[in-house]
């Protein structure tokens, strides 16, 4: 409903046209602006998810009727005695001048309720805002005393007190916060109520606890099955001791927002939506493992109960218990053995830190950022040993963290400031008549007679221009603003397909063009971003010029995802529903719920049925047609819900009519959708389509990129040329060689290959095959150097054993490719006469040294490999390291003689 307040809403949709709404929504309350994570469990009336009841008007009804229909329903319908019930309303706030919210406070006293019951809060409470800037306005809640009794509650209202507790808010959206911080007016006022209810359905079965409630007892009862200990209790605070109850609460709340938001798509993941899904996910699994004592795999059981409890309701739930048990379990399981490794890490980072220091704030950082680690735990495991953490250089951390992330363009910045109308604009435009635009001549083209497209000229007139939010007449040179005119053939951003972008010139003026940068749709009226290189003025007459290059570009790619949103039905089956797509001019971008990664064999598969669609030259045919008619359409692809009506219908090669036919099934057979995008005519244009990329977005969801024509073949050439290299290393590999360096090259060729591979636009099924041989050949590379190696080392053990027969010490120079191979012969010498020290030397054509030593066990602990190491490469400048047994180093080969007197010297000394 948000465009409705904002007057974005398109002036044609179902959505513009209602005045009164009552919905039940599924809300999900646990991050942002209205965040009650860490308070779920403490107490007994706060939930991550929670089911919102609410009575909606759209500039239809205001104070009196909300609050009257409020109170009828409760005490009438409901039967809830009147004297629990508390009302509150805005107190007013001499800071932003605004004035008690007197109007309400007179309807809620001439519906009977007594003065001592209706009680004024300030801003904090009363007062509802949806986000930093846009709609908002003063609220007035009711609360219930769960108490009673005749006692006068008044004093425990809005004190956090769990007896007496809000179970509806009514806003009344009169004002908008504007970027500055100011308040204005809005054009419309609107009502937008919430009824929790999990808090009604207390006060309903008489309970004291939303937990309480048949809409917990079950999953409660499901838990204590699960982990056995004490049952449900309903304790809170210092009572609940080993915070038990909290757990089982903890627990409940959050299988329920698991279920219903893994079942409508959002998974546990990275960032966003998904990053707090997570949280969720990992505070249930630590209340079920630290404090329940569960074994693992407890939430997961507890699905198929709140299926149970919500299915009903929400029949969606019914169809997915498998897979959010299955992603419950998944995420558990890395959770557990992150918690594992995170646990590690602090071991080993407190053994090696100085005594009395602060635990490395990187260190708890990469923890919590890269593990998911929860911060109370480190500072709970830290606590254990006495260290503490410095909380204020982590949150400077995290400041420089969220302020990274959000480096890009934040809404309400300048560059929107031109093109997205605000709601005072438009309700200025509608209130002077300026009609919405025409867009229609955005579909007038057709083909000529040597299938090229033809673009329909279009004229039209400036009406308005949009500069800094506000509404001007005129915009002076060299300035960028929003044109709005009476008609336009320019396609504003929608429906996943970029805007066009182009110029318009002054009628009679050839010579100076208006660059058209951008272009929006905002309630009913286009807006052409413009930069003003002479000054535009409202009732200017203009021709536009649409860059067509790039709009044959974007209708082929468009055509092109509605083709591949088939074709992956078709190969996948039905639930590869689409999640959302994006079409430029370069390529297209779909997004589909799938059961797992796609086969290289399904790829090659969708690719063939849309080439065959291809040949076949298909007609795309449009129309547009009533919103009823086009839903009854079985098989019907539709995406969200705010279409206009009439709805514009694409068909792949059958005519809409047929599509519209009763008992038609051509929509299951072809592609059909509902779009506004502007598409080819016919699909020959589009020549070919190759799938260039394919990934999992988060479990579940699958990302396809695309190109097609040029684009397509080029990255079918590119990938024939790959895998001509690929198989010529592979035959290269065949031949074997005995010598080192060379297959040490093949490896490195193998390397470069996969890295190219990686990041080449080509055939994703084509990179997938090459990845699996290039992996293969690698390990191959890597063992036959090995292999190499070791014969090497045996011979050149072999032969220094027969000079140095049996002697205790060895210390000579031998040829050696690399350190690994020198060490190799170091290790071999030892293994065939155990009572022997060996230090080696190699140098190299660079002039560098290589040293490799290994010390018998019988002369331990008093002769180190180490130190003998360090000692020879100390003389040639060099360094070394390793252990009392083997060490290895490097140094210059100016200093090799004095290093080799020193090694002896060395062993002498110690043995």
């Amino acid at each position: 409903f948000k465009p409705v307040f904002l007057g974005t809403v398109h002036p044609r949709s179902e959505l513009a046209r209602q005045r009164r709404v009552v919905n039940s929504q599924k809300c999900v309350r646990a991050g942002g602006k209205h965040n009650d994570l860490e308070d779920v469990g403490r107490d007994t009336y706060h939930h991550t998810f929670f089911e919102m009841l609410g009575n909606w008007s759209f500039g239809d009804y205001f104070k009196e009727e909300a609050c009257s229909m409020a109170w009828e329903l409760l005490t009438e319908v409901y039967e809830i005695p009147r004297d629990r019930l508390y009302v509150t309303y805005f107190g007013g706030d001499s800071s932003l001048g605004l004035s008690p919210d007197e109007e309400c406070r007179d309807v809620w006293l001439r519906l009977g309720v007594p003065a001592s019951h209706v009680l004024p809060f300030p801003l904090k409470d009363n007062f509802w805002e949806m986000g930093d800037i846009g709609p908002c306005g003063p609220c007035t809640e009711i609360h219930y005393d769960h108490v009673g009794g005749g006692r006068n509650a008044a004093a425990l209202v809005n004190q956090g007190s769990p007896d007496v507790v809000e179970i509806w808010n009514l806003v009344f959206m009169q004002y908008s916060r504007e970027l500055e911080g100011n308040l204005l007016p809005l054009p419309q006022h609107h009502v937008d109520t919430g009824m929790g209810l999990e808090r009604l359905v207390t006060v309903l079965q008489n309970k004291r606890s939303n937990y309480d409630t048949d809409l917990f007892t079950p999953i409660l009862d499901a838990i204590h099955k699960g982990c056995g200990g004490p049952r449900y209790q309903g304790l809170v605070g210092d009572a609940d001791v080993g915070r038990v109850n909290m757990a089982y609460r903890v627990v409940a709340d959050h299988v329920r927002t698991l279920c219903v938001c893994i079942t409508d798509g959002i998974y546990p993941g990275l960032s966003g939506a998904e990053l707090v899904l997570r949280r969720i996910l990992r505070r249930a699994v630590r209340f079920c493992s630290e404090v329940l004592h569960a074994p693992p795999g407890l939430l997961a059981s507890l699905v198929p109960t709140v299926v149970e409890v919500l299915g009903d309701a929400y029949p969606e739930l019914t169809k997915n218990v498998d897979q959010i048990m299955d992603i419950i379990n998944e995420n558990e399981v890395a959770f557990l053995s992150s918690l594992e490794r995170g646990r590690r890490i602090i071991e080993r980072t407190v053994q090696q830190m100085e005594p009395s220091t602060n635990f490395p704030v990187e260190v708890a950082w990469s923890l919590y950022g890269n593990l998911g680690f929860p911060l109370d735990l480190i500072d709970l495991m830290l606590e254990e040993k006495g260290i503490s953490l410095d909380s204020a250089a982590f949150n400077e951390l995290a400041l420089e963290d969220a302020k990274r992330k959000a480096g890009g363009p934040q809404a309400g910045q300048p560059e929107d400031r031109n093109t997205c109308l605000d709601v005072h604009s438009l309700a200025q435009l509608r209130s002077n008549n300026v009609p919405a635009t025409d867009d229609s001549p955005k579909y007038a083209y057709t083909l000529g007679q040597h299938g090229q497209y033809e673009f329909s000229p279009c004229q039209a007139t400036v009406l308005m221009l949009y500069r800094d939010q506000s509404l001007q007449k005129e915009v002076g040179a060299g300035q960028r603003c929003g044109v709005i005119l009476d008609r336009t053939n320019f396609y504003a951003e929608q429906g996943g397909q970029a805007s066009d972008q182009g110029y318009m010139i002054r009628l009679g003026q050839q010579d100076i063009l208006f660059p058209v940068e951008s272009v929006h749709l905002c309630g009913g009226y286009v807006v052409h971003e413009v930069a003003a290189l002479e000054t535009l003025r409202a009732g200017d007459q203009v021709q536009l010029f649409v860059d067509e290059a790039q709009r044959l570009a974007c209708m082929t790619n468009h055509t092109a995802t509605h083709l591949l949103n088939f074709a992956l039905r078709h190969v996948l089956g039905d639930n590869a529903e689409q999640r959302g797509s994006h079409v430029t001019a370069e390529q297209l971008r779909f997004d589909f719920d799938t059961k797992g990664p796609v086969t290289v064999e399904q790829l090659q598969q969708v690719e063939q049925v849309v080439q065959d669609a291809i040949k076949r030259n298909e007609v795309v045919h449009m129309a547009e047609v009533p919103l009823t008619l086009a839903r009854r359409v079985q098989g019907l692809r539709a995406v969200g819900e705010g279409y206009p009506d009439p709805v514009r219908i694409v068909s792949l090669g059958v005519p809409v009519e047929s599509v519209l036919a009763r008992d038609s099934e051509a929509a299951m057979q072809t592609s059909v959708e509902l779009c506004c995008g502007t598409h080819l005519l016919q699909t020959g244009a589009m020549e070919d389509l190759a799938i260039i990329g394919e990934r999992q977005l988060v479990k579940g969801i699958s990302r396809v990129t695309a190109v097609t024509g040029a684009q397509a073949k080029q990255a079918r050439e590119v990938g024939q040329c790959l895998a001509m290299e690929v198989d010529s290393v592979s035959l290269r590999m065949k031949q074997g060689s005995t010598s080192i360096p060379e297959m040490q090259n093949l490896s490195k060729e193998v390397g470069q290959l996969t890295k190219v591979v990686a990041s080449t636009a080509m055939p994703q099924w084509q990179r997938k095959e090459l990845q699996t041989i290039l992996k293969a050949l690698q390990r191959t590379a890597n063992t036959a150097v090995k292999k190499l190696e070791m014969q090497q080392a045996e011979e050149k053990a072999q032969s220094l054993l027969a000079k140095h027969c049996n002697q205790p010490v060895i210390i000579d120079t031998i040829p050696a490719d690399s350190l690994s191979i020198l060490m190799k012969v170091v290790n071999q010498l030892c293994d065939k006469s155990p009572g022997t020290s060996v230090l080696l030397l190699s140098p190299q054509v660079s002039g560098e040294v290589l040293c490799a030593c290994q010390v018998s066990k019988n002369c331990l602990p008093v002769f180190s490999a180490a130190d003998w190491a360090v000692a020879v490469c100390t003389q040639m400048e060099g360094k070394a390291g390793g252990s009392p047994v083997v060490a290895k180093g490097s140094g210059n080969a100016k200093g090799m003689q004095g290093a080799l007197t020193t090694a002896l010297e060395f062993a002498q000394s110690k043995l």
